[in-house]
């Protein structure tokens, strides 16, 4: 996904499933994509799902792959291609329902790049962009949408915002448009064919494309750290999970108020999980599915986690608002980021970054990097659009879709040369106080209706973008993935959020010496009887195809 996009806006947008701290939550952890339902999964089995046709564009200096390793780019390219012929659009007036988390857009009569998106377009592109106000801002517009009948031409459809029976409003108000995705169909729209695959799976509902996969990054959260903080301990490597904590306690030093870890606990007992050899999410094995919650490996994370609180490793205030802040001054030496958005962060500060590849915590223990969905939703299209409509607009989600390399991402990205971005003498991109103000903030919106393959480019930072290939070709030896993504659970829609909150309270609160870790386990009861349970029964019988 584009690299302007904001932390809080990824954590937020998508996900909750064991990692939610202080309102914030994993990218990594978002819920299951696509939708299978009474029968559903036998019906997505047989779907062909868009034929994968990788766009020619400028070449990548490091190359990425399907397994999830991300194109690099160690300069901007000097040659870039233009992957839309001429303007998608009509010439009518487009609406579209999406999201931001950054500062709101300037409306499009003071916003230059706004005008010239309708240029580029050939169409009216007006977006009602919910701002991010809590966790039901975006799910209470869309209801008062769906109820008014005025439905949008374009409506993003998120992984995981609580939004009920999708089925059923699929079919009611959307079109099918797997007669324009599926199998070859999708080489009409090239931008849309560079998709990666796992992408569009998130995109199926009972065996039908039911929108454009908005892409977004196979890589899950990444440990993040300043590489001067660990310096005195040789560095942020380690051999076993007691070795960095006693790394840990030698570089605490709170006279000084020098922290090692930011106090987003459960954030960091998934990373912990990580190194003892905990799911993803759930664990399937001959054909029966166990809960990360419920395996010994996570309940060896979060007693570790009991074991850091009390080596007074978190910063103590639970409120930090200046993770940054703190990194980049090496008061604190590593925070857990969802990785698009570390890309962000590695583009606006200049501190030493480094990650923790995830080891074994103990002798015996199977170390696991989670990765993420490959997407955040998908944008369907009103059935209000007759057929030439709906072409006319999946040739609109296309332009948007452009990806890295091309005249179209280097203007959706960045604006107007000369008005919203310059040029440095080695040819990288740099943004104006225009270009932020208004590029930034309109493209944010913009990349939750359609996006391209994510990419690694970091202005002027050439060495930085090479260490994160390197780092995500180690990232990538031991990954694993939630086995139920690409199915669908009516109750995890319905309660995950509830039951997600009410653990992560309760991990919060033994970390914090509130509660015994023996309420863990009755709470992990509670989440069974209240809905996990249901959960794991759906996805079984999803997953079995019945």
């Amino acid at each position: 996904m584009s690299t302007n996009l904001s932390r809080r806006g990824f954590m937020g947008a998508a996900g909750i499933a064991g990692l939610t701290v202080a309102g914030l939550s994993s990218l990594t952890a978002c819920g299951s994509g696509a939708t299978v339902s009474k029968g559903g999964a036998k019906a997505s089995a047989k779907l062909k799902l868009p034929t994968y046709v990788a766009a020619q564009t400028a070449p990548a200096d490091l190359a990425g792959n399907a397994a999830g390793l991300d194109a690099t780019y160690l300069r901007y390219p000097k040659k870039l291609t233009k992957s839309v012929a001429k303007a998608p659009g009509d010439g009518s007036r487009i609406t579209a329902l999406t999201e931001t988390f950054t500062t709101p857009a300037p409306p499009q009569a003071k916003n230059a790049y706004w005008q010239e998106l309708n240029k580029r377009l050939g169409a009216q592109f007006d977006m009602t962009i919910v701002v991010d106000q809590g966790v039901d801002a975006y799910l209470t517009k869309f209801n008062a949408m769906i109820a008014s009948g005025d439905i949008p031409d374009l409506v993003w459809f998120p992984p995981n915002q609580g939004l009920q029976h999708v089925p059923e409003l699929l079919d009611a108000k959307f079109h099918d448009l797997t007669p324009h995705l599926s199998g070859d169909a999708v080489k009409k729209y090239p931008n849309l064919a560079n998709l990666p695959t796992t992408a569009w799976k998130t995109a199926v509902i009972n065996g039908k494309i039911r929108g454009v996969a908005v892409a977004y990054g196979s890589m899950g959260q990444v440990y993040v750290v300043n590489q001067d903080f660990w310096k005195p301990v040789g560095g942020a490597e380690f051999t076993s999970a007691e070795d960095f904590l006693a790394k840990g306690k030698e570089l605490l030093d709170a006279k000084r108020n020098k922290y090692v870890l930011e106090p987003a606990y459960v954030n960091h007992v998934g990373m912990f999980g990580q190194w003892f050899g905990a799911p993803s999410g759930w664990r399937l094995e001959d054909g029966k599915l166990t809960h990360m919650y419920e395996t010994e490996e996570y309940q060896e994370a979060l007693a570790f986690g009991v074991k850091v609180a009390k080596a007074g490793l978190f910063w103590p205030d639970p409120n930090l608002s200046t993770t940054m802040e703190k990194m980049a001054q090496g008061s604190l030496g590593a925070y857990v980021q969802s990785f698009p958005s570390f890309l962000v962060d590695t583009k606006t500060y200049d501190f030493p970054f480094g990650i923790i590849v995830p080891f074994a915590a103990k002798a015996g223990a199977k170390p696991k990097y989670n990765m993420g969905y490959g997407s955040v939703g998908y944008t369907a299209i009103s059935k209000k659009a007759d057929d030439k409509r709906v072409k006319m607009l999946l040739g609109v989600l296309d332009y948007l879709a452009a990806p890295f390399g091309t005249e179209e991402r280097l203007f959706l990205d960045n604006g107007i040369e000369g008005t919203h971005f310059t040029r440095t003498s080695g040819g990288d991109v740099k943004l104006t106080g225009k270009g932020n103000s208004e590029a930034v903030t309109t493209a944010m919106p913009l990349a939750f209706l359609a996006n391209g393959p994510e990419y690694v480019y970091l202005p002027g930072k050439a060495e930085t973008a090479g260490r994160i290939h390197a780092w995500q070709q180690e990232l990538l030896k031991n990954n694993q993935s939630n086995p139920t993504s690409g199915h669908f659970s009516d109750t995890y829609t319905r309660k995950s959020a509830s039951l997600t909150t009410a653990m992560s309270d309760c991990q919060m609160d033994i970390i914090a010496g509130r509660k015994p870790i023996s309420a863990f386990q009755d709470q992990v009861k509670k989440w069974r009887s209240g809905g996990g349970d249901q959960m794991r029964a759906e996805y079984e019988a999803s997953i079995a195809g019945k």
